[in-house]
């Protein structure tokens, strides 16, 4: 096969050479002006020679990227930003999460500090992640200075985006040297793409793909991968039409096992797995076969016979790839993670700032910083000149990377692990969830307002709907610390005057503290029929589950328009677990018979001054009403039962569980 000749110059381009497109290799590059008119060709002989001279001077692999399994890590994934433009309802809640101040963040120099120290070890392909890359301000000119280090080895530069505001920008990010871009795309349908994502955008995001495939045709180059990320009851009908994406076009989409990150309500029922996947789709293409993978590819590819693209799956949870792991990642906050599902991170932030008196680099004291460092390598200054400030980084930096990579353990954990470890949301890490939001907490409380207003009355503290424990409610000697009805509690309902005119309490005066509620409720069908036709989607209306997720998620953020004396209150997280219980074979003792029903499960989160217990009712009772409409074809019988706060957490009566057993404790 031909081969380009007099290609020497691609590793000797300059910054301002003319634009001019030419694609070679894995890269994209402006064509200098001096350039031979067309490259003329070799022979496979002489490029075997000259393969075997560079690998001749080629440098030993850097023993700081190299961890205890032998595994050297060459791939560096950078977030540039925690904001992003759409509010995946699997992702980040509508209101977005809380933002870190700026100055906690890595600035642009340190971002292309890191990246040429990376580069320096042997690193050769760098990833811009997010949060949502493309929406950062300098992105361009920040891919511009990281796409001049191909002159120091690097090979690939990539970047992951959902899409929308990609199009605008994408023929300034191939003359950076944009080689590669993973679009995040879980649905087909323009309809259910705004309901997944709270926002409008799918044409956007198809102008996107269309428009790197047309550039493609005009020799950009740059490789396009869909990330899709498959979950139960929400997508899973889409997977054929994901793959019929590649009949005609180069495209390789990218089915990812559903992840448990902090705040995504993870589930292994939720979770469709790589063999469920590949079985669906055999059913559809049973040609399907396995193509050939790299070494360190994170996705098991196959290929239909005719089909120009490919499918891959990325099977986190059940078949991982942790032996071949070549990945490091870098958080929007300097942090470095070694893996992905690890909860350990080590700051390269703070070490690298420890030179400039603890504050953010500039321009400047980057400049200064890379004098100090040129100077000593010349031995021009020695490394007891300088004071502290200006220690030598570089080294000090390399020392902490080399100990945490060496620390970097031979897998992750197992599906039953990962679901209980604490770790970043994904939208902190690199790519997509909630600010921390566990579902078990440890202190307990009765909140003052459930209480009753009869001093000589104890609380309920269960449901008729639930099994009750055989534990009776502790007893406690009256007016004692622990006494949850001792004297201090309100005595009349807050909401009223003592003229018994009904008013909104003011809450001006609590302090603003993280709240979190969660609420339950209970559908109970009549008859066998709705129960199969839930689980197989068959029902006229659509998805019951998917719809009713949303549906909660919605109703809470109405709380305020349907409870009259609810406070204006900004949700910060709002998650709605649907899910389908089979009927038994001994039904309770007020059934008849039991022909199952549908489980629902609320909890909301905000950091403010009064509670979201009501909010957390309103989002479980709108599932529900949601659950009914879509099943009452079949079913005119149901009932909605059990509607109840189990968990509340937050503000000065501190946390309350469902329980028969209350531990009081300080708020």
């Amino acid at each position: 096969m031909p081969i380009l000749r007099n290609i020497e110059w691609l590793n000797e381009l300059p910054s301002d050479s003319p634009e001019v497109f030419h694609a070679h290799g894995s890269m994209c590059h402006r064509r200098p002006s001096n350039a031979p008119p067309y490259p003329s060709l070799i022979t496979p002989e002489e490029l075997l020679s000259a393969r075997k001279k560079k690998l001749q001077r080629a440098k030993p692999f850097s023993s700081f990227l190299t961890d205890n399994f032998n595994r050297q890590h060459d791939y560096l994934r950078i977030s540039l930003t925690e904001k992003c433009n759409l509010r995946c309802v699997y992702c980040m809640p509508e209101e977005g999460v809380p933002l870190s101040p700026p100055k906690h963040l890595l600035t642009t120099p340190e971002i292309l500090y890191l990246s040429a120290l990376f580069v320096s070890q042997g690193v050769t392909k760098i990833r811009l992640t997010g949060g949502e890359p493309t929406i950062r301000h300098d992105i361009l000119p920040l891919m511009r200075s990281i796409g001049a280090l191909r002159s120091q080895g690097l090979r690939e530069l990539c970047l992951t985006t959902n899409g929308i505001a990609l199009h605008r920008k994408l023929e300034g990010m191939v003359e950076a040297g944009l080689t590669g871009v993973n679009l995040s795309l879980d649905t087909l349908d323009p309809y259910q793409f705004q309901i997944m994502t709270r926002r409008k955008g799918f044409d956007a995001v198809m102008r996107s793909i269309n428009r790197i495939l047309e550039m493609n045709k005009l020799g950009a180059g740059v490789k396009l991968k869909i990330n899709c990320v498959v979950m139960r009851g929400i997508n899973e009908r889409e997977l054929i039409p994901f793959v019929e994406l590649g009949r005609d076009q180069d495209i390789e989409v990218r089915f990812i096992e559903y992840m448990p990150f902090d705040g995504n309500k993870w589930s292994q029922g939720k979770m469709l797995s790589y063999g469920e996947m590949l079985q669906l789709i055999r059913a559809k293409f049973p040609e399907l076969r396995k193509f050939q993978d790299h070494k360190n590819d994170t996705s098991k590819t196959f290929e239909v016979p005719g089909f120009r693209g490919r499918v891959g799956f990325i099977t986190s949870m059940t078949h991982n790839f942790c032996g071949t792991c070549n990945r490091l990642r870098i958080t929007n906050d300097g942090n470095l993670k070694v893996c992905l599902f690890g909860n350990a991170e080590v700051s390269l932030r703070d070490l690298l700032r420890k030179a400039n008196g603890g504050e953010p680099i500039d321009e400047a004291a980057l400049e200064a910083l890379k004098n100090v460092e040129m100077d000593r390598r010349k031995g021009i200054i020695a490394a007891g000149e300088t004071n502290n400030r200006t220690a030598n980084v570089e080294h000090e930096l390399l020392d902490v990377i080399g100990t945490a990579v060496k620390r970097k353990k031979e897998k992750h954990a197992g599906m039953g692990e990962l679901e209980n470890m604490k770790n970043r949301p994904m939208i902190l890490i690199d790519e997509r969830p909630l600010s921390t939001f566990r579902r078990t907490f440890t202190s307990r409380n009765i909140p003052l307002h459930l209480l009753p207003t009869n001093n000589q009355a104890r609380p309920r503290l269960f449901s008729t709907t639930t099994k009750a424990s055989s534990k009776s409610p502790p007893e406690y000697p009256s007016g004692s610390a622990s006494d949850p009805l001792k004297p201090t509690r309100p005595t009349c309902l807050p909401h009223l005057t003592p003229s018994t005119t009904v008013h909104q309490i003011s809450v001006s005066a609590k302090p603003s503290t993280l709240r979190t509620a969660t609420a339950k409720a209970c559908i109970r069908f009549s008859t066998p029929l709705p129960i199969p036709l839930i689980k197989t989607a068959a029902l006229k209306k659509g998805d019951v589950l998917a719809v009713s997720r949303v549906a909660g998620i919605m109703a809470a953020k109405r709380t305020r328009d349907l409870i009259p004396l609810c406070h204006n209150i900004p949700l910060e997280g709002v998650e709605v677990a649907v899910d389908v219980v089979d009927p038994v074979d001994e039904p309770r003792e007020d059934l008849h018979e039991d022909h199952g029903g549908i489980d629902i499960t609320a909890s909301v989160q905000t950091t403010g001054k009064t509670g979201v217990e009501m909010e957390a009712l309103t989002a479980a009772v709108g599932a529900g009403l949601s659950v009914m409409d879509m099943c009452k074809s079949v079913d005119r019988g149901m009932r909605m039962e059990g509607v109840r706060v189990v968990e509340k957490r937050g503000g000065r009566s501190g946390t309350w569980r469902e329980e028969m057993e209350v531990e009081s404790e300080e708020a």
